[in-house]
């Protein structure tokens, strides 16, 4: 069985009930979320390996978090425990032309006091397959930075393969470094690298050629942005796959989505998805990744296949509350084979 380590924070999610505004709620819906963990789980659902490293605090709310996660089958045998709190969210869901919302709550969490040496990276990735970041962990603290580099140049030094989403969040970055001088480092060791137009804009200023991602009115080229992956790749020599996703965003609740992957020679572009009644998009781009990583994995030279695994599984996801992505290989495949009838299934 396949193992993938990912590495992140994972948060206490309180979200406003159906589409309340934080102004009307006299309530919140807790669970638990959070880049990397997210994608642990996809790939649990999947039946591989999945181990999620963070570090928690020790009392009752990280302990739920951790039970939470084996519910769904991740490992959390290399948790590290100490520091302060659990970092939480609140997300207010939107509708139609109304946007969602979060407000982050996760300053001072304990991840953000990690240090390089508490985690054995060497045991940790003892037997995997795959070591898996995302750019929000260095944009919490340069010690959080700092012990993501550890792992990523252990698992280089190791012979695995390295993902990252590039996943550029604003509002994280504020202890004084910005993304443009802390992210290039550890690109530099990823073999696969996914994010969207705005990632590789924002943080490496990076631009699509010929055209204009302001002005889209619902609808993506996807190959406008083969431009954007070869830049990459120039950039990050080490990368033998650069893929985009593609959200056509007409409205909260009506998104169109596809993606595509660049390997160096060819540029694959997956089928696009008219999601029409989106129940919670947060986690998308989770659950992206996580199907791109089964895909990559167990199609072995399937790009095509991997790469549609990945878009199926994310239009999947946009269907389930939560930031958890809960859905089997069979759910997947059965879309990716073109049912996307919803009929029941008895």
């Amino acid at each position: 069985m396949k193992k993938i380590v990912s590495f992140g924070e994972v948060m206490l999610r309180l979200s406003t009930p159906g589409y309340q505004r934080f102004s009307q709620a006299t309530s919140f819906d807790a669970t638990f979320g959070g880049g990397e963990a997210n994608v642990a789980v996809s790939l649990a659902n999947y039946g591989l390996n999945a181990e999620f490293v963070t570090r928690l605090p020790k009392n009752d709310i990280a302990n739920s978090c951790i039970m939470d996660l084996h519910k769904y089958g991740v490992s959390t045998d290399n948790v590290v425990r100490g520091g302060d709190r659990v970092g939480i969210y609140f997300l207010e869901t939107g509708a139609v032309a109304r946007a969602s919302k979060v407000v982050y709550d996760r300053a001072h969490s304990s991840i953000s006091t990690i240090e390089r040496g508490m985690v054995d990276w060497k045991s940790v990735f003892e037997g995997a397959d795959w070591f898996h970041w995302t750019g929000i962990t260095p944009a919490l603290s340069q010690s959080a930075a700092d012990v993501c580099l550890e792992a990523i140049e252990v698992a280089n030094k190791m012979g695995i393969t390295v993902s990252c989403d590039l996943n550029y969040r604003k509002n994280l970055w504020n202890y004084g470094k910005s993304a443009k001088e802390v992210m290039p480092e550890l690109v530099a060791g990823c073999d696969v690298i996914l994010g969207n137009e705005e990632d590789a804009d924002m943080v490496f200023g990076i631009k699509p050629e010929g055209f204009d991602v302001t002005h889209t009115g619902g609808e993506v080229d996807a190959l406008a942005f083969e431009s954007v992956c070869r830049q990459m790749m120039i950039k990050f020599p080490r990368a033998n796959k650069v893929i985009i996703t593609l959200r056509g965003s007409i409205n909260a609740n009506h998104n169109q989505w596809s993606g595509v992957l660049y390997d160096g020679e060819l540029l694959y572009q997956a089928p696009k998805y008219d999601i029409t009644h989106i129940v919670d998009r947060v986690g998308g781009g989770d659950s992206f990744m996580g199907g791109l990583i089964y895909g990559l994995l167990s199609y072995e030279l399937d790009m095509q296949r991997a790469l549609n695994f990945a878009v199926a599984a994310s239009c999947l996801k946009h269907t389930i509350s939560g930031d958890f992505n809960q859905v089997s290989v069979e759910e997947v495949e059965k879309l990716m084979n073109g049912d996307a009838s919803g009929r029941v299934s008895r």
